[in-house]
């Protein structure tokens, strides 16, 4: 498996609407550079991986302030 994030598959917008931060249960938005759905309320970034979205906390990267 690459690891170049650019390889990853877009998530389908209707799933992002329905999403939300399984922390906050605020908002999330789409960073399709870096692969990663962003809670900013939460401070947390969650993967996505081949198109899924990995809404676990456990596995979520803290983002710097």
């Amino acid at each position: 498996m690459s690891g170049a994030k650019a390889d990853s598959v877009a998530v389908d917008p209707r799933l992002l609407s329905l999403l939300v931060c399984p922390v906050t249960k605020g908002p999330l938005v789409y960073d399709r550079e870096a692969g990663e759905l962003i809670s900013e309320k939460a401070g947390l970034a969650y993967p996505v991986r081949d198109g899924i979205p990995v809404m676990l906390p456990d596995e979520a990267r803290r983002l710097s302030v």
